[in-house]
């Protein structure tokens, strides 16, 4: 028997950053929108522990128990008092190390997968708990749709969405690191009065009205300006996205993926065309949010 689940990839709308806490993280208003790029996470019964991946960039996931979907079977085996002897194996779409929260969720999958597999029954209280110990991320690949995040973005609460977004996503020549820019996030705002975070309310209506020119008059990341700063090329990429016609562009969450919102499917298709064109990025892909969570498909 195997189980299989699908999970998507997230894009931020609003990531707005506090200063560095005492503990090192950040306090957030973290406003996430699941979107239609999905990676499968299966998991059968095996002598061991072990983790394979499939897909583009597969090469660089790491295969061992620092891996969220490993170090989720292990937690949920653990508080069941079970062995965590799984083979999960990961067919990777979303992104890696592109700000998109890939490894969140396959950490979230592989938590639904495991809680199907061996029947233990946790609570979607629990199971969010669990994605919580496991990073920050990872309790919105649960849940998905759209939803802010508060505390370092592991609190969420469900925000309505009218309509559908599309969006347009240029992956870049290579990743970066989430702690690597949050480190450049201080550094550059070091002597700063750095405000409390808060989320938009602007941006809430234009996510409940689904009117994707008013979303694109309030989208904002405060970790783009760290991103830039550590990959220059980047603002080549946004800046023909700006000019194919984009209501918006921004650096997904950490970065690198670009992300560049259309008015319209047709219009997305166009802006994708111009990005493939402009060599300033490794790929493109055209998508639509919100995108349901975690969702076992067999």
């Amino acid at each position: 028997m195997s189980v299989t689940v699908r999970v998507p990839a997230k894009v931020n709308v609003q990531l707005a950053v506090g200063a560095a806490r005492p503990d090192g993280f950040h306090d957030l208003a973290n406003v996430f929108l699941a979107v239609g790029l999905y990676d499968e996470v299966t998991v059968t019964p095996a002598d061991e522990l072990r983790v394979t991946c499939a897909g583009p960039d597969a090469g660089q996931v790491p295969l061992d128990r620092t891996n969220l979907a490993a170090r989720a079977a292990i937690v949920l085996a653990e508080r069941r008092g079970l062995d965590a002897a799984v083979h999960i194996h990961i067919n990777k779409d979303i992104p890696v190390a592109g700000g998109m929260a890939g490894g969140s969720a396959d950490g979230a999958g592989a938590l639904l997968a495991c809680d199907a597999l061996w029947g233990t029954q946790a609570s979607r209280e629990e199971l969010l708990d669990i994605c919580a110990e496991l990073g920050s991320d990872v309790p919105f690949s649960l849940v998905g749709g759209a939803a802010l995040g508060t505390g370092r973005g592991e609190k969420l609460r469900t925000l309505e969405v009218g309509g559908t977004f599309h969006w347009v996503f240029a992956m870049a020549s290579r990743g970066l690191s989430t702690p690597a820019v949050f480190r450049e996030f201080d550094r550059l705002t070091e002597g700063l009065d750095v405000p409390e975070p808060v989320e938009s309310q602007p941006l809430l209506d234009a996510l409940a009205k689904g009117d994707p020119e008013a979303l694109a008059a309030a989208v904002s990341n405060d970790l783009q300006p760290a991103a830039l700063s550590l990959f220059p090329e980047l603002a080549d990429t946004l800046a023909a996205g700006r000019a194919a016609g984009a209501l918006a562009t921004l650096v997904s969450g950490s970065g690198p993926t670009t992300a560049f919102l259309a008015r319209d499917a047709e219009s997305a298709v166009k802006v994708a065309e111009a990005l493939s064109a402009s060599g300033t990025c490794r790929s493109v892909r055209t998508t639509s949010g919100p995108a349901p969570g975690a969702t076992v498909t067999s």
